[in-house]
């Protein structure tokens, strides 16, 4: 997913993303829809949304759904995801710097892997005025625990540390979300989590890096080291992915 501190961000990352980025699971959506509380009709705002991974899931179970990215691409990939799924959203370029109060109330914010990119404060303080007194925001990402099948993500991340220049960390740095949400409004915090267990080729890992954000300057000096390392660890080119899938859903206490 993405925001808007930097549109060309993610920019040739757009073909990868759908194809190579995990999923979040159906039974995740549903349990935070049930969490929340939501019925049919409920607005849900998609922000930073990438692809439309989340706001066509919430579509389909039955919100009215805007999804808001300042990528031009990725939001007519998100378009073009809601119309293959048989789904309506309304689609609003922008990142979380454009949010305003005259937007139209939300029941549930999510941010799928974009948090990070965010002015995460003045994000959240902007969402205290857009999303309803009992709604919430949810937070999406994925995690890789430290289990031996896991090696071949220490070897992308590795690899990927290896031939990103210097200086183009995010800033701020990935940093746990919890302090953020106590500084805010919503600081009654529930984490829910699926973790799924998966085979990966060597096309499928690299492919996942690609659909990262666009700071590697050599993709295919990179590609070619990724997959030198990959191959020396597994010569069959096999791999198995643990991975679990998080939202953390923020709500106002009372």
């Amino acid at each position: 997913m993405s925001d808007g501190t930097d549109p060309q961000r993610f920019k040739g990352a757009v073909a990868f993303y759908d194809r190579y980025r995990l999923a979040f699971p159906d039974r995740l959506i549903r349990r935070v829809a049930g969490l929340v509380g939501l019925k049919l009709g409920d607005a849900v705002l998609d922000l930073g949304c990438g692809t439309g991974m989340l706001g066509v899931q919430f579509a389909q179970a039955g919100m009215t759904v805007t999804a808001m990215d300042p990528d031009e691409g990725m939001l007519a990939a998100a378009g073009a995801k809601a119309q293959s799924a048989g789904v309506e959203i309304t689609l609003q370029p922008g990142g979380s710097q454009d949010l305003t109060p005259q937007m139209a109330p939300f029941r549930l914010a999510v941010i799928g892997r974009a948090f990070h990119w965010m002015d995460r404060d003045a994000t959240l303080a902007m969402l205290e005025r857009i999303v309803t007194p009992d709604g919430a925001v949810a937070l999406f990402h994925d995690a890789h625990p430290p289990v031996d099948e896991n090696g071949w993500f220490r070897i992308l991340c590795d690899v990927s540390a290896r031939h990103r220049p210097k200086g183009t960390e995010r800033a701020g740095g990935h940093r746990r979300y919890e302090p953020f949400l106590f500084a805010s409004a919503f600081t009654q915090l529930d984490g829910l989590s699926v973790t799924i267990r998966q085979p990966l080729t060597v096309d499928d890992i690299v492919g996942r890096a690609f659909s990262m954000s666009a700071s590697i300057p050599d993709k295919d000096a990179f590609a070619a080291d990724l997959t030198a390392a990959l191959r020396e660890s597994s010569p069959d080119g096999r791999f198995t992915e643990v991975a679990e899938l998080v939202a953390l859903v923020a709500r106002r206490p009372g």
